[in-house]
């Protein structure tokens, strides 16, 4: 996922480019193949990214008033679980809203970690620990300024304090709240198995790092600089990926308001074994909507002047181009960057007029009648209203279905293709533009979305 998550503009449009409304196949509002199970769930307004683990999905959702709280629906059918109030206390607008975290334990059961309001003394917030199930309190923790847990394997981290000089990242027992090992500083999960954890540990020298979960040992540490140079500036936000037994990770470009210079920016690939670095391609930015840096980058060049070149899909595993287009290829200006479900096509989206796409295989332009593809439903939302919060929060966006040939939404729209959504067990999840929760259970492979 980018941090920033997706604080959009205008110009990133063109050069980045309870009882519940709950259905079952024959009710679902997204037009997916009827034998495939599906629901929808209008009583959330979902603002975080999803989490899943032990058939419960767990999001945060933004209440009428403009307070968090934290949701636990049932993976199956989408009904209500639980909600309690949720908060964020340190967290930067440019992450986007907190997710809950989410730990399958070894039983089988489910625990969710979340942050709740402060209950008492002068810490600013508690994290709570819940069955995913009952929502059955099992323990809490004091908080003074985070990031929010995250899921780490069979654990749950923590970056605490992180408004303080003695900013820390615990590793805490999801069952028992009991802290397992620490770590200085401020950390990141970026990837993680039940034996191993990657951090990226947030610096003026960022460094991913890999330790052993249940000692915290260190195995290895790989200098983002050692991939794509000096000048890294995690300011302009970063993403990683999976990608097999690779880890891809994008670091965006910052300019520096003083200087006037620009961040190094790119993609770059490490092994989860030993961090050893297997490519780079540096001097790229990633374009939105697009897939995950670690199953369906792609990006657009840019040159030393700031120029951008045209569009490239990449392998993830090999960092070889696998299809692309060309800068003279790229149409004027006022279009949005639209895909098609299998990402073969490169779609230039002109709003209520014909578009264009190109096929990525052999860069030529290919007809628009009846071409579908995906783009944003809008690429300048207003920030969240939220209840005792800074301002600048936005909500994970989402894409809408478009006909190239008319520059009109598709009406009823299918379910947003895989590179977007994700896939986990067979579940595809996604939050609509109003912020209504959406799943179909059409077999897809494990995959990662576009904001993980």
């Amino acid at each position: 996922m980018l941090r920033p998550l997706w604080k959009p503009s205008a110009a990133l449009a063109g050069t980045l480019a309870g009882a519940l409304a709950v259905a079952g196949c024959s009710g679902s509002d997204a037009a997916t193949t009827p034998a495939f199970p599906t629901w929808h769930n209008t009583q959330v307004n979902a603002v975080s990214r999803m989490a899943v683990a032990a058939g419960v999905v767990t999001t945060t959702s933004m209440r009428p008033d403009g307070t968090l709280e934290t949701v636990a629906l049932g993976l199956r059918d989408g009904r209500r679980l639980w909600a309690y109030p949720a908060t964020m206390v340190g967290r930067l607008p440019g992450m986007g809203v907190s997710t809950p975290a989410i730990v399958e334990t070894s039983g089988g059961q489910g625990v969710v970690v979340a942050l709740d309001p402060a209950r008492k003394g002068h810490w600013n917030a508690t994290l709570v620990a819940r069955d995913a199930r009952s929502g059955a309190q099992k323990w809490t923790r004091p908080v003074h300024s985070t990031f929010g847990p995250q899921r780490c394997g069979p654990y749950v981290c923590l970056s605490e304090h992180t408004a303080l000089a003695k900013a820390r990242m615990v590793v805490l027992d999801p069952v028992t709240g009991r802290e397992v090992w620490k770590l200085p500083g401020i950390s990141e999960v970026e990837w993680s198995d039940p034996a191993r954890v990657l951090l990226l540990r947030l610096s003026d020298s960022p460094v991913v790092e890999s330790y052993e979960l249940k000692t915290g040992k260190l195995q290895w540490q790989q200098p983002i600089e050692q991939a794509l140079g000096p000048g890294i500036d995690l300011s302009g936000g970063w993403a990683f990926g999976g990608a097999g037994d690779n880890l891809v990770g994008y670091i965006a470009p910052y300019t520096n308001p003083q200087t006037k210079r620009v961040s190094t920016f790119g993609l770059f690939s490490i092994r989860i074994a030993d961090g050893t670095i297997n490519w780079i391609r540096p001097s790229v930015v990633r374009v939105y909507p697009s897939g995950n840096p670690g199953y369906a980058p792609v990006v657009r060049p840019v040159d030393r002047r700031g120029a951008y070149g045209g569009f490239a899909r990449l392998d993830s595993e090999s960092g070889r181009v696998i299809g692309q287009i060309t800068a003279a290829e790229v149409p004027g200006s006022g279009w949005w960057l639209a895909f098609p479900e299998r990402m073969d096509k490169l779609g230039f989206l002109q709003h209520d007029a014909k578009g264009s796409a190109f096929d990525l295989a052999s860069g030529k332009p290919v007809p628009v009648e009846e071409e579908r593809s995906w783009s944003f439903c809008v690429t300048d939302p207003k920030p969240l209203p939220l209840k005792g919060q800074p301002p600048g929060f936005y909500p994970t966006a989402a894409i809408c279905e478009y006909d190239l040939a008319t520059g009109k939404r598709v009406s009823p729209a299918g379910a947003p293709p895989p590179w977007f959504t994700g896939s986990q067990s067979g579940w595809r999840l996604w939050r609509d533009e109003k912020g209504a929760l959406n799943a179909v259970n059409d077999q897809t492979a494990t995959t990662p979305g576009m904001y993980g």
